[in-house]
């Protein structure tokens, strides 16, 4: 990727152990001499945090969950890694001088780190769908502000960035954002109430996280993606359009005025769009399978099922709503995902503990960071009692 006149391009993984996490170090692993790591961060995955660090030489490892830190510091002992732990040790990590920082912290945890990397100008890959559902605009005015280069990880977000022309938005009618409908996109909404967690992490195209996972099985997912497109690419949610496409190979659609549409197509590989925005704006190699168009012989399309999927309605609702309602829609998405994980709720009650939380907070205003932090706060302790009172036992 880099000539002899270039330097290698810095390096920060915020999530460095998670499913984006990882395949971003397999890509920097390709190709050794293109990349410096400065750091790395995880949650609590001491082992492969230090392993990871080892090899790649890491200026930085850092643990966000402070009790782990006598692990980690014992887990780098002679290798020359400094270790750090807490959440301000994250934040502090993603303020180094990194040139290119991939934000992949899972939930509104990644928000202020995230915003660290964004207010010293830094080129942000940016996988943490949340930081944009829960403070879009302010984010978008930050970026803005410091010169701050954001680069759409999620594939879809990804692909239409590849094909939206940014210097003639005036041309462009309508983004379309394709889902591929989870592993009960064919299953009744009764049956849906009797799914298990083992089931709904099985996603039948790609090899996520368990929480992201749950947001597919939902569709939350998809709902997320969509606010999270109207923040990076400044159109109306109405022209936001979604469709379910079980294949996933088209993974987004630019329409243009004259009736010309532009789609970005590839193996399902999160790969594909990290390597995209790792060497942008250049390209770089990636080891993902090839197409065969005469193998996959068919594409198909249709249009997803709202009642099925009731989170699709809610967040373009919480869209719609503005103000803090996209914060308190994604805080209490956490609280009930984690819940159905531990079995302490059904599968539809995540949909309807969020439809309740939102109910229960009405009209809101975001104006400020602050804002943001007790909208979640309150919603993530309504969200809690709702579980608490019997989520699974009654119709929420």
């Amino acid at each position: 990727m880099t000539t002899s006149s270039e330097r290698p391009r810095s390096v920060t993984v915020l999530g460095s152990t998670g499913s984006v996490g990882c395949n971003t170090i397999d890509l920097i692993e390709r190709q050794p001499d293109d990349f410096v790591v400065e750091a790395l961060t995880a949650h609590r995955n001491v082992d492969l945090l230090a392993e990871q660090a080892r090899r790649l030489g890491a200026k930085l490892a850092v643990i966000a969950d402070p009790s782990c830190y006598g692990a980690l510091q014992a887990a780098l002992a002679g290798s020359g890694v400094e270790a750090a732990a807490g959440p301000e040790a994250v934040i502090e990590a993603a303020a180094r001088p990194a040139d290119w920082v991939m934000a992949a912290i899972v939930g509104a945890a990644g928000l202020a780190p995230t915003l660290a990397a964004i207010r010293r100008g830094a080129m942000v890959a940016l996988a943490n769908k949340e930081v944009l559902v829960c403070a879009g605009a302010l984010v978008m005015e930050e970026a803005a502000r410091h010169g701050a280069k954001l680069l759409p990880v999620d594939s879809e977000h990804n692909a239409i960035y590849q094909v939206f022309d940014a210097a003639q938005p005036d041309a462009i009618d309508r983004i379309v954002l394709t889902a591929s409908g989870g592993p009960f996109r064919e299953l009744s909404y009764d049956a849906m109430g009797h799914v298990t967690p083992e089931q709904a992490v099985k996603h039948p195209n790609w090899l996520m996280g368990a929480k992201i996972s749950i947001d597919s099985a939902t569709m939350m997912n998809k709902g997320l993606e969509l606010i999270e497109a109207y923040h990076l690419f400044q159109l109306a949610d109405d022209r936001i359009d979604i469709v379910v496409h079980p294949q996933s190979i088209v993974h987004g659609l630019v329409v243009y005025r004259d009736g010309s549409v532009l789609a970005q197509l590839g193996s399902p590989d999160m790969r594909t769009p990290i390597a995209y925005t790792l060497a942008w704006p250049k390209r770089m190699a990636a080891p993902t399978k090839r197409l065969d168009l005469a193998a996959l012989a068919q594409l198909t399309f249709q249009a997803p099922d709202d009642r099925r999927f009731p989170a699709l309605r809610l967040a373009r609702a919480a869209l719609q709503q503005g103000g803090g309602a996209p914060t308190i829609l994604n805080a209490a998405n956490e609280i009930a995902v984690h819940a159905f994980l531990e079995r302490e709720i059904g599968f539809l009650d995540i949909a309807r503990i969020v439809e309740r939380t939102l109910e229960a907070l009405g009209a809101t205003v975001l104006s400020t960071l602050e804002d943001v932090h007790q909208y979640d706060r309150e919603a993530r302790r309504l969200a809690s009692g709702y579980v608490g009172s019997g989520g699974r036992a009654r119709a929420i």
